[in-house]
């Protein structure tokens, strides 16, 4: 599978994803086995793009090619110009979010808003190709709203626009992330276009994957929430997609050593006062299912300082990756 220029060596790709895939988490999830991994959403207003929070979305120093910078707005001009800001940054591909539901960006009538406007979806998907001489990529939904799933004709404006390959989720704007994702409008999307198709929506294992790859034809999956805390899905999910075999569960020393290492990634690039804060979702899911692991999220959540959360975070891992129940603190102790 190509988008543009680049080979992309797997089907099994990081979702963007907002607080989440940052630098830290993009670079563990390629090397456990994503083939593309975005970064969280990127506003395209220039007035932010000076503010700390922005300087570290495109921070790519140590990330694998070819690099992916997702960009949201509604007005086609502000956005040409956040793309090509971008690609001057590092961006090897730029991708449109047209597929958020949040609330805060729908009310700028950006993300999934703009499904319901087709002329304008087609004005800024000109502007921003027209921008770049890199690839750009879009993620939508399958439409605003049940009664108006309008994704294939958005797919077929995507591929006249010049877009190299289109992301779908398989729920509607107005569903959030609530009931189950659809694959019926994946499948008519396939027929539709000759783009690269990524399937996106409610894989959370390996059969999931294969399935979705049979039914709609789709050239890749696109998995979000089911890598956090779990970031080795995507080389369980390859494998299983090539051979009709299950992995092994990873050893708790590769669980412990990838937990730790992400850890100290986020007090590198955060520094150690917003690291920790930051860590502290991460943990929680890592932890989260696993024996004893609830009473461990709770003590860690109250740790401030980086090299006592790193000590007891590996010292969680360790009793609980080992199903050691009795090892699990009472809530509220101190280390």
């Amino acid at each position: 599978m190509y988008i543009g220029p680049h080979k992309i060596n797997g089907s099994v790709f990081l979702a963007p994803m907002a607080g989440v895939t940052d630098r830290p988490f993009r670079i563990l999830c390629r090397r456990l086995g994503a083939a593309l991994a975005a970064s969280e959403m990127v506003g395209s207003n220039p007035a932010l793009r000076e503010t700390r929070k922005s300087r570290l979305k495109r921070d790519h120093r140590g990330e694998p090619s070819p690099r992916v910078v997702q960009i949201a707005g509604a007005d086609p001009r502000v956005m040409a110009e956040a793309a090509s800001f971008n690609v001057d940054h590092g961006a090897e591909i730029i991708d449109i979010n047209m597929g958020c539901p949040a609330k805060k960006v729908n009310r700028r009538l950006a993300g999934s808003a703009l499904l319901a406007d087709e002329p304008l979806v087609a004005r800024i998907l000109r502007a921003v190709v027209g921008a770049v001489d890199v690839p750009v990529t879009l993620k939508i939904r399958t439409g605003p709203s049940a009664e108006q799933r309008n994704a294939v004709r958005i797919a077929r404006i995507a591929e006249d626009a010049g877009i190299g390959a289109l992301a779908l989720h398989g729920r509607t704007r107005d569903q959030h992330y609530r009931g189950e994702a659809e694959h019926q409008t994946l499948a008519a999307v396939r027929r539709a276009i000759n783009i690269p198709l990524i399937g996106n929506g409610d894989i959370t294992a390996p059969a999931d994957a294969r399935r979705l790859l049979e039914v709609t034809g789709c050239d890749a999956v696109m998995i979000g929430r089911a890598a956090q805390g779990r970031p080795w899905i995507f080389r369980e999910v390859q494998h299983f997609i090539e051979t009709g075999s299950v992995l092994p569960p990873p050893a708790p020393g590769d669980v412990q050593r990838w937990m730790l290492g992400h850890l100290q990634a986020l007090h590198a690039f955060y520094g150690p006062g917003q690291g920790v804060r930051v860590a502290r979702k991460h943990i929680g899911w890592y932890l989260q299912a696993l024996p004893g692991g609830d009473a461990w999220r709770r003590r860690l959540m109250r740790v401030e300082r980086a090299d006592e959360q790193l000590s007891l975070a590996a010292e969680a891992i360790t009793a609980v990756t080992a199903g050691m129940n009795t090892a699990a603190p009472v809530a509220g102790s101190a280390h």
